[in-house]
């Protein structure tokens, strides 16, 4: 049993009360105010100088500046994926490859129109159309590359012999029967 006598209890208690970070949680209640003892008891690194403010307008300018063109290159930095994807479909008529141009026809479409909310958040600066040009730019980069898809799949009717229902039937010049000529 560990056994202190009461002399070596006061000077224990002398070392625990000179700590920074003390709270006496013995005491009677009517003596004991938490409030008293928390009131100068400061966390370490805290201090009660303001501090002054150090980011000043410029830099919260270039910070903008790089966000909107962060958003106005998003568009472009998808071609590469989407080239990559696109060849990797293969140029079949499946399921796959018919969700792919559905997802690579609607995401530029749906981009566009949402062009205004992209940019919302961003302050409109000196370079704000440049910007949404060029994320217009890279919308229609994507679009291009999912008509191509559709071309190459042959979903895209760009040969005459995919308008034949909507074309008149050939005049014959001639007709023969047998071996004979009838003009």
């Amino acid at each position: 049993m560990n056994s202190m006598t009461s002399g070596q209890i006061s000077s224990s208690s002398k070392s625990f009360k000179q700590r920074k970070w003390y709270i006496d949680l013995n005491r009677k209640p009517e003596k004991f105010s938490v409030a008293n003892q928390i009131e100068n008891i400061q966390p370490a690194g805290y201090t009660d100088k303001t501090l002054s403010d150090t980011t000043n307008q410029e830099e919260g300018n270039r910070l903008i500046g790089m966000r909107s063109w962060d958003i106005a290159t998003g568009p472009l930095k998808q071609v590469p994926m989407n080239m990559m994807i696109s060849w990797m479909a293969g140029n079949s008529i499946a399921l796959f490859p018919i969700m792919f141009v559905g997802m690579l026809l609607f995401r530029p479409f749906q981009s566009m129109f949402a062009m205004s909310k992209a940019f919302e958040t961003i302050e409109s600066g000196q370079n704000s159309i440049i910007q949404k040009l060029v994320y217009l730019l890279g919308n229609l980069v994507n679009l291009a590359i999912a008509l191509y898809k559709c071309h190459s799949m042959g979903l895209l009717p760009t040969y005459a012999s995919d308008w034949l229902a909507f074309a008149n039937p050939q005049e014959r010049m001639e007709y023969s029967f047998g071996g004979f000529s009838l003009n």
